[in-house]
């Protein structure tokens, strides 16, 4: 990914893809995805909604430089079931995802080839129904000034089409606000030829 570039690709909304191969069905769920933490959650889920499923094997790929990845094999072989899985999100482009396929077993052996070429085509299927949306990649500020500078700030985001995530007003006031990573310097640079404004960088979106 080059410096300049400042987008992303990922899903829309989560969507659903099913294989089956002597038997066994593969059920792949493909979710739009950003926290680490709700993985069990979503596991947990499927593993209700499939209780006599084998597997639940799974990868996801996060943050837009997609340099955040895990895998997941879930008792089948190694490299068979969570690899073929990310090798589709790479081959595709798109982070912020998270891909789980179910496998119910059907009593035969399909071997390691059969295996990952059951878990690539389960999550291709998913994806063959999926949204692809381009999203731009966002630096989160905090930015605090006095109540009197609230038309200056304002005129500022206004001027930048930047978005407020929240406000606080009062005397002293408080805004966070989502610049589009190009944006950056130019809105930070105007705030900071503002006096007693402050502008504090939070986290990338």
């Amino acid at each position: 990914m080059s410096s300049f570039e400042d987008t992303y690709r990922t899903i829309e909304s989560g969507t659903e893809g099913i294989f089956r191969d002597k038997g066994s069905k593969f059920i792949a769920y493909a979710y739009p995805f950003k926290e680490e933490s709700k993985l069990k959650d979503v596991i947990a889920r499927l593993k209700t909604l499939h209780p006599k499923a084998r597997h639940y094997c799974w990868a996801y790929r996060l943050t837009s430089d997609r340099n955040v990845f895990r895998i997941n094999d879930d008792g089948e072989p190694s490299g068979t079931a969570g690899r073929p899985i990310l090798n589709v999100l790479l081959s595709k482009d798109i982070t912020n995802i998270l891909v789980v396929v179910v496998r119910y077993f059907g009593g035969t052996l399909l071997g390691v080839p059969g295996l990952i070429h059951a878990y690539k085509t389960a999550a291709l299927e998913a994806l063959t129904n999926a949204q692809f949306v381009e999203k731009t990649i966002n630096d989160v500020y905090e930015v605090a000034f006095e109540y009197l500078q609230m038309n200056e700030v304002m005129r500022i985001l206004k001027e930048e089409q930047v978005e407020i995530v929240s406000q606080h007003f009062d005397n002293h006031c408080v805004l966070k606000i989502e610049i589009r990573k190009l944006q950056v310097d130019i809105v930070i640079k105007k705030m900071d030829n503002l006096q007693h404004v402050k502008t504090n960088y939070l986290y990338t979106i």
